[in-house]
């Protein structure tokens, strides 16, 4: 975790409340212990979201235990140091936001990167709650996405192993493949394929790789890293605005863009192996290990330990027993202005593993859910009826005709097309977490 030095004595703000808070942690022995003072004799329930993020980046022993006999004493639980806990429990609640939350936001993180006051100026709008904005620990960018990486073709990929997990697409007859073992230590790729200008966000901490178009309403948005989470998933932010994005909903919802209409494209993406995938499309190419950065790109290598458990790294609000929290499912919506108000659906990947060809009716349209030999999940409209599909390419329909599998659709022999549908796999946890009205079926 990055080191934190407050200077709030010359920094220009307009609230008292504000720099009470702050200097808990900064300033002076004898100031911190004002300041505790100061809160308990005006305490309102709006100060336990700032405490417990002071808790949360406190390094002083004797602070920290300040603060948790504050929290404590006001609010009867008994949660420790334990700031995870301390969240988990505030956001069920329905507690009045301190007037002056975002400001503390913007001066309290700012100390560790000025770009963050960007995204917490006090006039934002706001789609979600800002109590639930956790610093995820790093500086903007401090995971750096790939921009425009080198790509190198299937025969030269020899650093590969078919079993290796890769991220693949296609647009416009053009085929890529991003690496799992490249893409857990970048999680952001921005790239041009096709002709279309795409950004891809791997999440993970949600298991969640999703695509989309960089242009929305005429309008190009260069995304980058944010450095802070909404329900263990990354925020994008966009370098013009600041403003932050939810990386499910593919909206901003923190910053100038927040209510302006704005809805990314998103694009089709199907996990799978390097083998199935090279097989399938040997003109293909793949991401370079030449990416510009000294990390050890090895398969499994990035966040082993975290997905070795079941355990979260950041707590949610909410989580469903249904299925294990890092259980696999194949997250499918419709393209909506309304998210995360729209019909989504998730379908446990173990079971589809055993039901390679399903059916299901979403937002009034019917979908077919093919998967093949290698576990990878393709959805497309599914307004006909198949009797068999051989978990490759080739499916009949129910009056004998054959049809092809498609990255972009599956062709009838007389050229009936049926569409792909955007889809991509995550963890139950983080699609639960995104889509609360989700259906489920496992």
């Amino acid at each position: 975790m990055a080191q934190i030095t407050l200077c709030i004595a010359s920094e220009r703000t307009e609230s008292q409340e504000v720099i009470t808070l702050l200097r808990v942690i900064a300033g002076s022995k004898s100031e911190k212990r004002v300041a505790i003072r100061t809160l308990s004799r005006h305490w309102q329930d709006g100060y336990i979201a700032p405490l417990i993020e002071l808790l949360r980046l406190n390094t002083d022993a004797v602070v920290q235990d300040d603060i948790v006999k504050l929290l404590q004493r006001k609010t009867r639980k008994r949660f420790g140091a334990d700031y995870q806990r301390w969240h988990q429990w505030s956001w069920s609640q329905n507690l009045a936001p301190l007037e002056n939350y975002a400001e503390f936001k913007a001066w309290l993180y700012g100390n560790i990167d000025p770009h963050f006051r960007a995204y917490f100026a006090s006039h934002h709008a706001l789609k979600i709650r800002l109590d639930e904005v956790l610093w995820g620990g790093v500086k903007q960018d401090g995971i750096p996405p790939l921009r425009n990486p080198k790509m190198i073709a299937v025969n030269q990929a020899s650093y590969l192993d078919d079993s290796n997990v890769v991220f693949a697409i296609e647009v416009n007859g053009a085929y890529r493949a991003y690496p799992k073992r490249i893409m857990g230590w970048h999680e952001m790729f921005v790239d041009t394929v096709g002709g279309v200008e795409l950004v891809g966000v791997y999440c993970t901490l949600c298991g969640a790789m999703i695509v989309y178009e960089t242009y929305a309403d005429g309008v190009n948005h260069q995304f980058g890293t944010s450095g802070f989470l909404y329900r263990s998933n990354k925020l994008m932010y966009d370098k013009k605005t600041q403003s932050l994005w939810n990386s499910f909903w593919g909206q901003p919802v923190i910053g100038p863009l927040v209510d302006k209409g704005i809805s990314l494209q998103r694009r089709s993406v199907v996990t799978t192996t390097w083998g199935a995938w090279r097989i399938r499309h040997p003109d293909t190419t793949v991401v370079s290990l030449q990416t510009g950065y000294d990390v050890n790109y090895g398969e499994g290598v990035a966040y082993k330990k975290y997905f070795a458990t079941d355990e979260l790294m950041f707590k949610v609000p909410r989580l469903d027993d249904r299925l294990k929290n890092k259980a696999e499912v194949l997250g499918i919506f419709m393209s909506t202005d309304e998210l995360p108000l729209a019909e989504p659906l998730a379908i446990s990947a173990q079971y589809l593993e055993h039901n390679p060809l399903y059916y299901d009716t979403l937002s009034g349209m019917e979908i077919v859910v093919l998967t093949d030999l290698s576990g990878a999940n393709r959805v497309y409209e599914g307004d006909v009826k198949f009797v068999s599909w051989n978990k490759n390419n080739r499916l009949m329909d129910s009056h004998g005709r054959i049809w092809t599998m498609t990255e972009s659709a599956l062709q009838g022999e007389k050229g009936q097309r049926l569409n792909r549908i955007p889809a991509h796999r995550a963890f139950w946890f983080g699609w639960y977490s995104a889509f609360g009205n989700t259906r489920l079926v496992h």
